[in-house]
C-alpha cells in the first residue's frame, strides 16, 4: 500500500456501499453527524455510478462488505475469526440465567448465519433486551442498535495510505470510533496486511486530514485530528516525505460554531494536478502551518512556521481560489483520478438544494445567496473556465444525496494504492 502524492494515478481504492444503517440517520442526522436528511435509495444509486465511474477510469474497486464476505465463504480460518468478532459485540440484556442461555444458543447457532447476516452485524451493532411475558410464561425481545456505523460510508477517515504503508487511525467522535476497528480488522485478516501503524491514547488521527504531495505532506489538525495524533502519524515509520506540515484547520468568522464545514483539511483544500492546488483562500491565509523537517525515516524536527498559503506559493503552487459557497458546497472534495483529471461533485446542484432547503444560517445564507447570483451555475466549481484553462479534465457526479452526510467522492474513497 502506497500514496505518495494526490496526483498519482490511483490504481485501488476501497468504498463501503451504504445500506440499512444509513436509514437510522434519516431519524435524527444531526446527531449522526449528517449534515441533512436524503434519499436512501438514491444515494445508494448514486454510490453505484460513483464506483462505475472510477471501474471505468481504470480503478480497482473493493467494496469493503463484499470482501468480507467473500473471505469469509474461502477461508474456515477467517470465518471463525469474524464470528468471534461478532460474539464481541452482540449484547444481551435480561435476567443473568437469560443472558447467559441467549449467549449459549448464539454461540451455537452462529455457525449457521450466513457471512452477509454477520457483516451487517459489525456495522449493526445490535443489543437484544430480553424481556419477560409473564402471562405467556416466555420471553420477548426488544431490540436495539448501540451506534449503527451511518457514516461507514465516508472510508477515507478510517485510515491514511502514505508513501511507506498504512496508518490505522483514532476517530474522536463516538458516533465513529468502531469504524477503524472494521477497517484494521479487514486490512489485517482479509488483505494480510501484518504492519498498519495504530494512532491511540490521547492521539486522534482521521484520513481526511492527510494530504499528500510529493516530497511533502500535509496533515490538517482541528474538531478530529489533533496535534497529538498527528505527531504519532509522523514518526510511525509510514511516513518518508522531506518535509511534511501540520496545518491548523480554520473556519469562516461569519460562520459561528459549525465545525463540521472544516472538519477535516480536504474539506477546504485538495491537489488535482501536479503543482496546483484548489483552496480556499481565506481559509489559507488564516491557517497556520508548523514544518518539520525529515531527520530520518519516522523522525522529524520542527523547522519554521508560516501560513498553508505562503507554504504553498514557496511550493511554486498555483492556487485555484474557491468561495465560501463553493466550499460550503464540497467543491474541494473532488476525487483525483490521475495528474489533472479529477472526479468532482455536482457542486451547483449540491448548492441550489443546500440553498432552497435553507441548511445555513441565516447570514451564511445571505452571503450564499448573493454569491450564487453573481456567478450562476457555470460560474460554480468544477464548472469554471479557469479548471479548464489549467488543463484539468472533470468528471461531473451526481453527489446530491450523499453529500447530505458532510463529503463528497474524496471522502467515500479509501485510497490503498497510487503510482
Amino acid at each position: 500500500m502506497r500514496s505518495r502524492a494526490e496526483w498519482e494515478p490511483l490504481r485501488d481504492v476501497m468504498m463501503h456501499r451504504p445500506s440499512i444503517e444509513i436509514e437510522y440517520a434519516m431519524l435524527a442526522p444531526k446527531p449522526f453527524l449528517f449534515e441533512r436528511v436524503f434519499s436512501s435509495r438514491d444515494a445508494i444509486k448514486e454510490h453505484e455510478n460513483l464506483e462505475k465511474i472510477l471501474k471505468e477510469n481504470g480503478v480497482n474497486v473493493l467494496l469493503l462488505e463484499n470482501e468480507l464476505i467473500k473471505k469469509a465463504d474461502s477461508s474456515s480460518d477467517f470465518r471463525r475469526k469474524l464470528e468471534e468478532k461478532v460474539l464481541s459485540i452482540v449484547n444481551f440484556y435480561g435476567t443473568k440465567e437469560e443472558v447467559q442461555k441467549a449467549r449459549e444458543e448464539l454461540g451455537k447457532n452462529i455457525v449457521k448465519i450466513d457471512s452477509k447476516t454477520l457483516v451487517d452485524y459489525l456495522i449493526l451493532e445490535p443489543s437484544i433486551n430480553l424481556k419477560s411475558d409473564v402471562q405467556n410464561n416466555s420471553e420477548y425481545p426488544t431490540v436495539y442498535s448501540n451506534i449503527p456505523l451511518a457514516n461507514l460510508y465516508f472510508m477515507r477517515d478510517q485510515q491514511a495510505v502514505a508513501d511507506s504503508g498504512l496508518i490505522v487511525g483514532n476517530m474522536r467522535r463516538q458516533q465513529r470510533s468502531k469504524e477503524p476497528e472494521i477497517t484494521e480488522f479487514t486490512f489485517r485478516h482479509v488483505f494480510n496486511y501484518d504492519y498498519p501503524f495504530k494512532v491511540n491514547g490521547p492521539g486522534y488521527f482521521e484520513g481526511g486530514d492527510f494530504m499528500p504531495a510529493g516530497d511533502f505532506a500535509l496533515i490538517g489538525i482541528g474538531n478530529r485530528t489533533n496535534l497529538e495524533g498527528a505527531m504519532q502519524a509522523m514518526s510511525s515509520g509510514k511516513l518518508d516525505f522531506d518535509e511534511v506540515g501540520i496545518v491548523e484547520n480554520q473556519v469562516y468568522d461569519f460562520i459561528g460554531n459549525d465545525y463540521m464545514v472544516n472538519m477535516h483539511l480536504d474539506t477546504y483544500f485538495n491537489l488535482p494536478a501536479d503543482g496546483i492546488a484548489v483552496t480556499s483562500k481565506i481559509l489559507a491565509k488564516k491557517s497556520k502551518l508548523d514544518i518539520y523537517g525529515k531527520v530520518s525515516k519516522g523522525k522529524y524536527e520542527f523547522s519554521w512556521s508560516t501560513t498553508l498559503e505562503e507554504y504553498l506559493k514557496s511550493k511554486e503552487f498555483n492556487i485555484i481560489d474557491l468561495s465560501p459557497a463553493e466550499q460550503l458546497s464540497y467543491a474541494s472534495n473532488f476525487l483525483t483520478i490521475r495528474d489533472s483529471r479529477i472526479v468532482a461533485v455536482n457542486t451547483p446542484s449540491v448548492l441550489r438544494r443546500l440553498i432552497n432547503e435553507k441548511i445555513f444560517d441565516p447570514k451564511t445564507l445571505q452571503i450564499v445567496e448573493e454569491e450564487f447570483r453573481k456567478t450562476g451555475e457555470e460560474g460554480i466549481f468544477p464548472r469554471r473556465k479557469e479548471i479548464r484553462d489549467f488543463g484539468i479534465e472533470v468528471i461531473e457526479a451526481k453527489l446530491s444525496e450523499l453529500t447530505g452526510g458532510y463529503g463528497g467522492a474524496h471522502c467515500m474513497t479509501a485510497t490503498l494504492n497510487r503510482g
